[in-house]
This record gives structure tokens, sequence and C-alpha cells, in this order.
């Protein structure tokens, strides 16, 4: 930055571009991963690097003829969809990077157990997330903005609507079922879709048979079911996920920490009971229990 007099975000573009000049370098490195290697690059927060620059695009691009099967993953912090106007910001934003990365994407409001601190929210968790009858919005806009914004704000709504192609994931870091959710997505965004192995039990009523019909062949066969299918789990579902952190947080919260204590509990019980336990004297010999 001082060499070439810039700031930090004329650093961060020149570095990318400088990434971009010299791939070679970069391939080498992940080439010594190995072919079963998972790879994560994580951007910096500059929002030009993925709606308008072209350096991380033909990063991609390379990476890609390479081989490597590349999802792009998307935060923003969950607290944008309190106010209507940030909301849309965060959609345009979304859209932008989706255009212009062209890559499978998935878009994910993080710190969504946090949301309950910055007001309630005017509709159902599943109306931010599933992107749809964005024209609800157009009073809070109103409210919020001069009269001769409404037909821009209208105009927006419209073109997020148009493309119908933002939709977002929810993430709470700290909870595991939340994490495993959100990996699941990922996966099948980058095409990894589990399918049991061949020696695993078949499904009750189901038979190991190609030639039979699709409602009654093992899992092994289903990929593209599994593939297009629901992804099921704990909280997978966004009213689960509004009743834990939005609707019920305090009694969530206190139920967790019942059961955590139990399990530490248990726990701590197990490693008395085998630190005390000296199996029978054989042989002559005192064998006890490792430690």
């Amino acid at each position: 930055m001082e060499e070439h007099g810039l700031g930090p975000n004329g650093g961060i573009l020149y570095c990318m571009e400088y990434l971009d000049e010299n791939f070679d370098w970069l391939e080498e490195r992940l080439g010594e991963l190995g072919p079963e290697a998972y790879v994560l690059f994580d951007l910096p927060g500059q929002v030009e690097l993925s709606t308008n620059h072209e350096s991380v695009k033909r990063i991609v691009e390379k990476l890609v003829k390479l081989g490597f099967r590349l999802a792009a993953v998307h935060l923003c912090d969950a607290h944008y969809i309190t106010d209507a106007s940030k909301y849309i910001s965060v959609l345009l934003l979304s859209l932008r990077a989706m255009l212009h990365l062209e890559l499978p994407h998935v878009n994910v409001l993080s710190k969504i157990d946090l949301i309950s601190q910055y007001g309630e929210l005017e509709f159902n968790l599943d109306f931010y997330t599933e992107v749809q009858d964005l024209s609800y919005l157009e009073n809070s806009l109103s409210s919020s903005l001069p009269p001769r914004f409404a037909a821009l704000n209208m105009a927006m709504i419209s073109l997020v609507e148009d493309f119908s192609l933002v939709g977002f994931e929810t993430l709470a870091v700290e909870d595991k079922s939340s994490m495993i959710n959100l990996t699941h997505t990922i996966d099948r965004a980058t095409g990894c879709v589990y399918v049991p192995p061949p020696s695993s039990k078949a499904p009750p009523g189901t038979i190991n048979d190609t030639a039979a019909p699709p409602s009654v062949r093992a899992n092994t066969y289903a990929l593209l079911s599994s593939a297009a299918g629901e992804i099921k789990g704990l909280r997978s579902d966004v009213r689960d996920i509004q009743e834990r952190w939005i609707d019920a947080k305090e009694e969530w919260d206190a139920f967790e920490r019942r059961e955590w204590r139990k399990e530490g509990e248990a726990v701590a019980r197990e490693r008395a009971g085998a630190s005390n336990r000296i199996r029978e004297r054989k042989g002559g010999d005192v064998v006890m229990d490792v430690r």
C-alpha cells in the first residue's frame, strides 16, 4: 500500500489483480493439497470484489477449468431484515453478486440468533428468506423515505421479483443443527449429495434392483431425488428457526441450558465411575482401567 500509494480498498483490489496475473502460483499451491481437498476461499468484505470487479470472476473461471466445483456463500447480517430499506439493499447486493460471479449461490442470513436484539419483524421469517410478495414492503418503505422515492422503491422490488433468484438460508454459528443444515445446502450446491453406500441396509419396502420402479428402489438409486428433495434435519424448517430464535428464544435457551447441564453431569458420573473401577484379579495381576 505504501509502495503504490493505495488505501485499504485499493490495496485489496490490487492484491486480487496480482493473484489473477500470477494464477500459476495459486494453481501450484492447490495442487499440493491433493484431489480430495475441500478448499474454502474467504474473500475480504469489499462488496465490489463480488459485484463488479473482474479479477475474482476471472480467478473463479480459472478454478472451474481446473475441475473445482465451486459455490459462492454470501453472508449478510440477519439484522438487516428488520429495516425494509436495508433488506432491499441486501437483496440487490445478493442479486448483483449472483449475476456477476455466475456460480451456484447460497445466500445466508448470519447471526440469526441475535436478530431479536434489533426489534420485531414486520412479517414472519419465511417472508424474508423466501423473498416472495415484496410489494408488502411498500408501506414500510414509504414511511421511512420521502414520497419522491416511491417509484424507485417499487422499481427495485420489481427487479428482484422479476429475476426470482434470491433466497436465504439462516445461520446461528454456535448452533450445531444450524451449521449442519447450512453445510448440507452448500454440499448440494457443489454437487455433493449423500447417497448410502451399497453395503448399507436399504429402507423397508425397497429392493436393490435397477430395473425396479423408482418407488421401490433402494436409496442408492435415488440420487436425483436426493439432489432435488427437501433437506431434512433438526430445525431445517424456517418456522422452527423462527420459534427457536425469535418467538421463544428465552424458553429455548433455558431448555438447552438444562440439557447441557444434564449431559455434563452424566459425563462426570461416567468418568468418576471409570476412574474408580478395578477389574477382578486375574492370574495374580490387577488390571486397572485406563483413565
